[in-house]
């Protein structure tokens, strides 16, 4: 890409930081608005007197989940009353809903406006206490609020349209401006928050009821309902579709009303096998317990991890230990003298058995899967059922750990249920602890969403089991990670500008944070944290050390580093002259090697600093916004137009792999990716292969065709007389297996049928067919002539030629996707940094099939982002 424009964001980062630093907001599409990032002041929208957009309900209006908390007094406005969702008739107006932390900077835009006091000054009376109580918002304002562009309004915003046209809460505002009346349309427009609903039915008289029930008429019914229509319903809606109704977990601490579940499923005690290992060149017998510890060493022999030195000596550390506990004779001192070769090879005959199982053997083993999903893998969450995740306790083995870990090779002991703490509410009954055991604590945190915990013993981690990844809390979670990188995109360019004047800070703790803001900013690098010395030497951008950055005049710096697991970090960048001339006086001497970069700057205080900035605002939020702002931007440069879906997929994985090189999403080549390309390549020449044989065809049908359309007598390249021997060769290997198959397969179904078996003379005779088509081969390789299949016409085979031209196309495109794509892992950056929504918009658009994207795990994670519109933004 020669164009700067071309260039992913990290490639970029002088052109940026000239741009941040002229005032540019080139790169934040609503960067214009003037803001000071720690005002709170609000502007009143005096003129603004669009009853069509401003005035409408709030009730729908779409917003991730909110923290809200009562209080018995109200906002400046005098209105208590904030929803999530959005009718949006008028097209403009979401481009006039803004972060409330934006400042009043621009007198002539409402954009600054929060939407509760937007709805105040359209209202000829305001309602103060018409929920009975005022919400104060916790949570930050820009989360309610969309981007500029009208593409960009949530995804749920589609859920209530059919109420868009039969609202009429402004029309009664002017008709019965009483204060019952301004009750009761509230009660009618908004949707049930948090049991508030309940509190206006007690609170208002009679008279109001009617209204109520008119409502249920005219709102959908994910909307406006009191909670015991909800209830009754609820059967009837779709359980997941919790992004319809944001509102049903507005507050921040409190995730759940009821939870029941079953506990967890702890791994089966260890079974002896008996094989025995050697040492020093004799079988020595070992108790159950040793036993087990050195299976799982067997059973990774010949692997990088038993080759591992630190892997070797940690295992050995523990499973002395083990054995000198037992009084295992001899006694074991030495790994070299320790041989677990005869393990390793009962282990090889125990998985060719298991791959070898009958159809029963593997159904057996489903159904036993089967009853453990339905027992453990269920819960009940507020009344609903919802998936719970990995509910296995990690079974006892050797800790593997990723990169060079200290640690790797050491024993993680099995867990007892004396180690574990489970969650649930209070009417819930308590599961079962195994026999002979108990719970270490039954607890009942409703601000918690996991459903078991404990501390395994290698890195005193802490464990927990969650709901699966298609859950609503998970999604919720997903949701609100990617609205508040998507409230960044208004808040960027103000942040930008504020800390590249802090650059020439005279304070150097503040110019230290100034300088780590860019880096994390522009190369997308973590925030770092503190390491112990048993953890692994990774490090993020504020534990860099002198010897990790290199300079080189002008404005050149060279980074090289050991990242989160162990993964590499080097990168050669433009940054911007003060960055440079900063980093050069962070490495003024004294400063040498094994120093700290950034000597006065901690991790918790850049994170004090960010959240003063934009609530919520971290380390991983600049990453997400980068990643899904790159993302979007190059889908919008590389995909083709006129593309087949293939080429298309090219253009997805080549935007996907900017991202995944701006975050340092790496992996090694795999050992069989050679092979790999090899497997493609004679994948294209077999197509040429067919394509040669039905141009010959078409000779044979019609030789007058010699004349009019040279182009059949043109030889296919890479077909080379011995590929074609080979390739022929192994197409008859193949028809006889099939052949075998087929026979093989016909007796099962006759066996179960208590049929007599098929004979062998009808194999032989299917042999003989394919020798029959080997011989054929052999003879058209001489003669030069095809006479092709029964019938054949020109016309069919020109349509065959035709569907070959696309397979080669779409089977090269491919190939080039998958060498590029080598060494970059594509998934970290899809599931956890891009939007999701920003790929479901992207299929649309372009009938890419979401399954090409997506596996079925991941459309069931982002269900909430799978129907958003095709024109959406991020």
């Amino acid at each position: 890409m020669s164009d700067s424009e071309d260039m992913p964001l990290a490639q970029r980062t002088k052109k940026l930081s000239n741009d941040v630093s002229s005032g540019s907001d080139s790169d934040v599409p609503l960067g214009k608005r003037k803001r000071l990032a720690t005002s709170r002041k609000v502007i009143k929208d005096e003129d603004s007197g669009e009853d069509s957009e401003e005035a409408k309900p709030l009730a729908k209006r779409t917003r991730p989940a909110a923290s809200y908390k009562e209080k018995d007094t109200s906002d400046d406005s005098g209105n208590d009353n904030y929803s999530g969702k959005s009718n949006n008739k008028n097209k403009s107006s979401p481009s006039k809903r803004s972060s409330s932390s934006l400042s009043d900077g621009d007198d002539s835009s409402d954009s600054d406006v929060p939407l509760a006091k937007k709805k105040a000054s359209t209202k000829p009376t305001p309602a103060p206490k018409a929920n009975g109580a005022s919400r104060t918002k916790t949570a930050p304002k820009y989360k309610e609020e969309s981007s500029d562009s009208d593409s960009d309004t949530p995804l749920a915003k589609k859920a209530p349209k059919k109420a868009t046209s039969k609202s009429s809460k402004d029309v009664k505002v002017k008709r019965e401006p009483e204060p019952k009346s301004t009750v009761k349309s509230r009660v009618k427009d908004e949707p049930e928050t948090n049991g508030k609903a309940k509190k206006i039915k007690k609170e208002e008289p009679e008279p109001t009821r009617p209204s109520s029930k008119k409502t249920k008429k005219e709102e959908p019914e994910t909307n406006g309902k009191p909670k015991k229509v909800k209830k009754e319903e609820s059967e009837d809606e779709d359980e997941n579709a919790w992004w319809k109704n944001q509102n049903e977990n507005e507050d921040d601490t409190v995730k759940w009303n009821t939870l029941h579940h079953n506990g967890v499923y702890f791994p089966p005690d260890y079974v002896p096998h008996g094989i025995k290992m050697k040492y020093d060149g004799k079988v020595i017998k070992l108790a159950p317990e040793v036993e087990e510890v050195a299976s799982f060493f067997a059973a990774l022999l010949y692997t990088e991890h038993a080759e591992n030195p630190t892997f070797q000596e940690n295992f050995f550390r523990d499973f002395s230990k083990i054995a000198r506990k037992a009084k295992t004779e001899p006694e074991i001192t030495s790994f070299k003298k320790c041989d677990f070769t005869p393990m390793y090879d009962y282990f090889q005959k125990e998985k060719e058995k298991k791959k070898n199982m009958t159809k029963e053997q593997k159904l057996a083993l489903k159904n036993e899967k089967d009853e453990l999903d339905k027992l453990y893998g269920v819960c009940l969450l507020n009344g609903r059922k919802e998936k719970v995740g990995n509910f296995r306790i990690e079974p006892p083995g050797l800790f593997r750990g990723r990169g060079k870990h200290p640690k790797t090779g050491a024993l993680k002991f099995r867990v007892q249920p004396e180690q574990v703490t489970l969650n649930l509410s209070k009417d819930a009954p308590v599961p079962k602890a195994p026999a002979g055991h108990k719970w270490a604590k039954i607890v009942h945190d409703d601000t918690k969403t996991w459903l078991a915990t404990w501390k395994e013993n290698v890195n005193d981690s802490t464990k927990y089991v969650f709901l699966a990844a298609g859950s609503s809390l998970k999604g919720q979670s997903d949701l609100k990670k990617f609205e508040t990188a998507r409230a960044l995109k208004k808040e960027v360019d103000g942040i930008r500008k504020g800390y590249m004047t802090d650059l020439k800070d005279k304070k150097m703790v503040i110019r230290q944070r100034a300088t780590a803001m860019y880096l994390i900013d522009r190369l997308a690098l973590r925030a770092g944290n503190e390491k112990g010395e048993d953890e692994a030497d990774t490090v993020g951008c504020c534990s860099l050390r002198y010897e990790h950055v290199t300079l080189e005049k002008p404005n050149i710096m060279h980074l090289d580093f050991l990242g989160k697991d162990s993964i590499r970090y080097e990168k050669t960048v433009e940054v911007d002259d003060q960055v440079f001339k900063n980093i050069r006086l962070f490495k003024r001497e004294p400063a040498q090697e094994g120093d700290d970069l950034f000597d006065r700057l901690k991790t918790s205080d850049l994170n004090k600093h960010l959240q003063n900035l934009m609530p919520g605002l971290t380390a991983k939020v600049f990453r997400t916004f980068n990643a899904s702002f790159t993302f979007q931007d190059q889908l919008q440069k590389l995909t083709p137009k006129d593309g087949n879906v293939a080429e298309k997929l090219l253009a997805y994985n080549r935007a996907n792999r900017e991202v995944a090189v701006l975050c340092n999403h790496q992996r090694a080549v795999s050992k069989g990716h050679a092979a790999s390309m090899e497997k493609i390549e004679d994948k294209i020449r077999a197509f040429k292969y067919q394509k040669w044989k039905t141009k010959l065809c078409i000779l044979n049908l019609e030789p007058k065709l010699k004349k009019r359309r040279p182009e059949l007598l043109e030889p296919e390249s890479d077909m080379e007389d011995e590929w074609i021997d080979e390739h022929e060769a192994q197409l008859i290997e193949k028809e006889k297996e099939k052949a075998q198959q087929k026979f093989e397969k016909e007796n099962l179904k006759r066996a179960e049928n208590k049929e007599s078996k098929l004979p062998v003379s009808e194999l032989k005779e299917w042999l003989k067919e394919v020798d029959e088509h080997a011989k054929r081969l052999k003879k058209e390789r001489k003669s030069g002539v095809v006479e092709g299949p029964k019938g054949a016409t020109v016309e069919k085979c020109d349509a065959k030629l035709l569907s070959l031209d696309d397979k080669i196309a779409a089977t090269r495109t491919a190939m080039i996707d998958k060498e590029e794509n080598k060494q970059t892992a594509l998934g970290t950056s899809k599931i956890n940094y891009i939007d999701p929504r920003i790929s479901a918009a992207w299929c649309q658009k372009h009938d890419v099939p979401l399954e090409k994207i997506f596996t079925k795990t991941l459309r069931d994670k982002f269900k909430w982002a799978m129907t958003v519109d095709p024109d959406w933004e991020f």
